[in-house]
C-alpha cells in the first residue's frame, strides 16, 4: 500500500532499522518521517519509499491535524505512536 501523510511506517534499512515513524510529508519517491524522539518534527528523516514498510493508517488526533495541514508537536507524535502500538496489541 502506498504510504501517505500520517501513516505509520517501519524503517527497513539504516541505523533506524525496525523503528516506527509517522509520515510527516510525502513526495513521489521520498517520505519525511518523525518519531518525536530521535527524529523530531523540525528535522524529519528523508527516506526512500522502498526502504520503508507500511504498518497502518493512524487515526489519532495528531494524525488528523497532520492531514489538515496543521502543525504538530513532537510530544503529539510520540503520544500518537504509543497509542498506535497499544491499539495494535503492544507489537514492537
Amino acid at each position: 500500500m502506498e504510504s501517505k501523510i500520517s501513516d505509520v511506517v517501519m524503517s527497513l534499512t539504516g541505523r533506524d532499522r525496525e523503528r516506527l515513524f509517522m509520515v510527516i510529508y510525502a513526495e513521489p519517491e521520498y517520505l519525511y518521517l518523525a518519531d518525536g524522539r530521535l527524529r523530531r518534527v523540525e528535522r524529519p528523516k528523508k527516506k526512500k519509499r522502498k526502504h520503508t514498510l507500511f504498518i497502518g493508517e493512524n487515526e489519532t488526533r495528531a494524525a488528523v491535524r497532520l492531514r489538515n495541514g496543521e502543525k504538530v508537536s513532537n510530544s503529539e507524535i510520540r503520544r500518537s505512536l504509543e497509542e498506535y502500538i497499544k491499539a495494535a496489541g503492544g507489537a514492537d
